[in-house]
């Protein structure tokens, strides 16, 4: 059986260029004892991939190689199966690539309920959801009663990381790229304020927006708010360091505030990311569904169809352009 699969073939400069990529025909393979093929669903576009594509090595994870597949988290249908584990019919999510068949030994896949959408397995269940829930939880340690910011809010992490905080009894401050994206994060999404980063006065916009200052900052874009928002934490306030995007497509990163700051008012600023923690992936599920379950978050799937149309549907990751969790649906 034949099957499409995009490959990495060049480093991106700046942008994400279509040349970077190829799409293949492949054969599925033979299984061997203990492998899975999966006919792939649905698959998740995360800003993380502009990192993947990169030559660095001295990151928290290795590139994609030359020649491979791209990189991506899934969800899809076991078709073929020599792994009691994962039988034909059963549904798995996981690390898998840009292909519509995987090969996989099912390490690091997880059994998907049938009664859960693909859109819910990508926007709730996943990377997103799990990023939100160990960031917050695990780095942040938000108390009831605090305030919370968060920037790329309207995006895939940041839109579970001010729901979980809402539930968790916080108020909510979120940041996002447009009037329209601010509205739906505090009509539909609870959130108690969102401030649009375009905002002709964003210092006045936050102030107003955090009277009482900032306790956790979650950080996913990095730009000119990062600032104003370190000089409005709380004593005692954490920095959840989770994303830069406005740094992904620039030569040179921006500057980082002053250091003082941290002194004078005791922060915690922590980096984090999820491959540190893969051996957690149960129990960030099982607390995410709990959420979930219970009403507490709601999620909004922004799709495109096709493998290919990953090619030149990831820069809306980098253009703003996606409202929600960007995803392909094959």
């Amino acid at each position: 059986m034949h099957y499409k699969a995009v490959k990495l073939v060049k480093r991106p400069g700046l942008q994400i260029t279509p040349d970077v990529f190829q799409v293949v025909t492949e054969e599925t393979p033979e299984l061997n004892d203990g492998e899975i093929l999966i006919k792939q669903t649905a698959m998740s576009l995360d800003p993380a991939m502009k990192g993947w594509m990169s030559e660095d090595r001295d990151s928290y994870i290795p590139p994609v190689e030359l020649g491979e597949t791209m990189r991506s988290s899934g969800v899809g249908e076991v078709v073929g199966s020599l792994n009691e584990r994962f039988p034909v019919g059963a549904r798995v999510m996981g690390l898998t690539g840009w292909a519509e068949y995987i090969v996989s030994d099912g390490r690091g896949m997880q059994l998907v309920p049938d009664s859960v959408s693909d859109e819910a397995v990508l926007c709730v269940l996943s990377l997103p959801g799990m990023t939100a829930y160990q960031g917050l939880m695990k780095v942040g340690r938000p108390k009831a009663g605090e305030t919370l910011f968060v920037t790329g809010a309207a995006g895939s992490v940041g839109v579970m990381v001010g729901q979980i905080a809402k539930a968790e009894g916080l108020r909510v401050v979120g940041c996002a790229g447009s009037d329209e994206k601010c509205q739906w994060l505090q009509q539909e999404l609870g959130f108690d304020h969102a401030i649009n980063y375009h905002s002709a006065n964003l210092a006045q916009a936050l102030a107003q927006a955090t009277p009482n200052g900032i306790d956790v900052f979650f950080e996913n874009t990095g730009g000119p708010v990062q600032l104003l928002a370190f000089e409005r934490m709380n004593t005692f306030g954490r920095v959840v360091v989770c994303g830069l995007i406005a740094d992904y497509s620039s030569l040179q990163p921006a500057p980082g505030p002053s250091w003082l700051r941290v002194i004078k008012k005791r922060l915690t600023i922590q980096g984090f990311t999820m491959p540190d923690h893969w051996d957690k992936m149960e129990e960030l599920v099982q607390a995410v569904s709990a959420y979930l379950m219970k009403g507490q978050i709601k999620y909004k799937a922004h799709t495109i169809e096709g493998l290919e149309s990953a090619i030149e549907g990831i820069n809306l990751l980098f253009t703003g352009g996606n409202m929600g969790k960007l995803m392909v649906k094959l």
